[in-house]
């Protein structure tokens, strides 16, 4: 994947950008503009499949080429159809669950997983599009092993 994302970099970005893992968990990329650095979760990198990892990479490199005002805006869209990028605004595959200390569960049975302790009450978003007691989330912390880096 180093090779594929520093191709991408080479062909469409000048070579003040880099490429690097990251350790996110929740998020597949990330544009840092400060920096000028392309990343990928290792985490998630380790799940996908390489056409969903090159349209991460995609994805990434059309933020740093429509400019960090662009969001996921027009400009965004038009520069990352241009680079064959077919996927959406945001990431909504697997996260890695399994590194969440945070685990909930709603009386129906249904897991939520937080990196952080909730700080307040919150109901199941699949029983209920709004708050509901009825709905609330019991959460229990948990140890968890931490992966060695890639």
């Amino acid at each position: 994947m180093t090779t594929w994302a520093n191709a991408l970099i080479d062909l469409h970005l000048d070579r003040s950008w880099t490429f690097r893992f990251d350790n996110a968990k929740t998020r597949a990329g990330l544009c840092n503009y400060t920096d000028k650095r392309i990343s990928v979760s290792k985490y998630l990198a380790a799940r996908y499949e390489d056409d969903e990892i090159h349209q991460v990479l995609l994805h990434e490199v059309a933020h740093a080429i429509a400019g960090t005002r662009a969001g996921h805006g027009p400009k965004w869209k038009a520069v990352a159809k241009e680079l064959g990028y077919e996927g959406k605004r945001l990431h909504d595959g697997a996260i890695a669950n399994e590194f969440a200390p945070w685990v909930g569960t709603c009386p129906a049975g249904h897991l939520h997983y937080r990196y952080r302790k909730p700080a307040r009450a919150l109901s199941c978003g699949q029983c209920s599009k709004t708050f509901s007691p009825a709905n609330a989330i019991r959460w229990q912390e948990r140890a968890v092993r931490r992966s060695a880096s890639r």
